[in-house]
């Protein structure tokens, strides 16, 4: 016999339910505070959680409720403006309070509703409609990762893994079944009592034998258990193995002189979105780092972001160590290829033509996408126009423009949005 008691205690996420349920049902609003919040942040906090305000009115519902019902009548306080019979202006929605910083002498309004979302909470929904483009399995890596399926039910198990519908199912089955002939003896015996003492006189005798007898078969049926150790019933779970495609992503950023701190910040806060994108989304993604001026180098994600080494510009020092490195360590025929480069445009005048031979040659053929930002207020230079001709050639080229703080984000996802089916 088992005996299965619940001594858990109530967790502090009592109310996930209804959390989730809230974060389901104002989807969109939620999804524009969080795009908005990105804007914001420092380029080192994007880690965090995020405080959510959504106005009033997009969390209120109507309510139904029972009237007093009747004629009533009221008598109400007077005023100086209005007579009987005015038509009442619609109070400016501009004085309205709440929500901002000046004062009105007018309206009335409803603060926002506040709350803070979680750090995994916010990726999710900062990078819910994005994915790599053209992601295929180019070759499947011999090592597989595997992960857990439902297969079935088993009679042992861990408690936590328990199927209590089923479990309590059999029991009920098991105790009607073990039941069942003590039941139907004790209604026979029942009828019997039953007729024994409809009959004048009465066989004391007889009518006892009846009653110690059904008091016996009663004991049985509850001494019946509740729940045996038969009646358990386990999820069971098996490892399946999963093929990994491996994919690996190039990101290229010009730290030349022409570059202004704010350009740069600008271009590690785009790169920083693109890690936290390939690091939460592809568990088997790769990312290489290069920076570049007139010469180009492989850094590692600390000196990628936070160096400060400047200098000239030759974009092409960092098209061919991108070459060179696909040709040492990742064979086109084993790996999904991609690159994002952020620059300002700014390049050695006989150096864009290179870059585009180069992009023709050597790169484009062998990439499932390349991603060009060009971080700039002004008109565009050489290197955008020769990179207009890899664009009308290649349909896995894509470059935009990012002029300020606030279009990184939208820059980011219209060049990873997923591709519609």
């Amino acid at each position: 016999m088992a005996m299965i008691i619940d001594r858990r205690l109530d967790g502090r996420n009592k109310s996930a339910v209804n959390r989730q349920r809230l974060l389901r049902r104002y989807k969109q609003q939620i999804k524009k505070s969080v795009s908005d919040a990105i804007n914001k942040r420092s380029i080192t906090d994007t880690q965090s959680g995020e405080k959510i305000n959504i106005p009033a009115k997009d969390v209120t519902e109507p309510v139904i409720h029972h009237g007093s019902g009747g004629i009533h009548e009221h008598i109400h306080p007077g005023n100086k403006e209005f007579s009987e019979g005015d038509e009442v202006r619609r109070p400016d929605q501009s004085a309205q309070g709440g929500g901002g910083s000046k004062a009105s002498n007018s309206g009335d309004g409803e603060d926002e509703f506040g709350f803070e979302i979680s750090k995994d909470e916010y990726l999710d929904l900062l990078f819910e409609e994005l994915a790599l483009p053209n992601l295929v399995k180019t070759k499947v890596v011999a090592q597989s990762a595997h992960t857990l399926v439902r297969a079935g039910f088993s009679n042992t198990g861990v408690a936590s893994n328990l199927n209590l519908a089923r479990t309590m199912r059999r029991a009920k089955g098991r105790k009607i079944a073990i039941a069942s002939p003590y039941s139907k003896r004790c209604r026979e015996l029942e009828e019997m009592l039953e007729q024994e003492l409809e009959r004048k006189p009465h066989n004391e005798e007889k009518i006892g034998r009846l009653r110690d007898e059904l008091s016996v078969l009663r004991a049985r049926i509850d001494a019946i258990p509740f729940i045996d150790t038969y009646d358990l019933k386990f999820n069971q779970f098996v490892p399946e193995p999963k093929p990994i495609t491996q994919a690996v992503m190039f990101c290229i950023m010009d730290v030349s002189g022409s570059m202004s701190q704010a350009t740069k910040d600008i271009a590690k806060r785009f790169f920083i979105l693109l890690y936290l994108f390939l690091s939460r989304s592809y568990e088997k993604t790769e990312v290489v780092f290069i920076r570049h001026h007139t010469s180009a180098k492989e850094v590692d994600e600390e000196e990628f972001f936070y160096s400060r080494e400047t200098g000239g510009t030759i974009v092409s020092s960092a098209l061919k160590l991108m070459r060179d490195i696909i040709r040492d360590r990742y064979p086109t025929e084993d790996w999904n290829i991609y690159a994002a480069q952020a620059s300002d445009g700014d390049n050695w005048e006989d150096d864009s033509a290179t870059c585009r031979d180069l992009m023709f040659s050597s790169i484009m053929p062998y990439l499932q996408y390349y991603a060009y930002v060009e971080i700039h207020n002004q008109e565009h230079q050489g290197l955008w126009r020769e990179y207009e001709k890899v664009d009308q050639a290649f349909g896995t080229f894509s470059m935009k423009q990012i002029r300020n703080v606030e279009e990184i984000y939208p820059v980011f996802h219209e060049l990873f949005r997923k591709e519609e089916a």
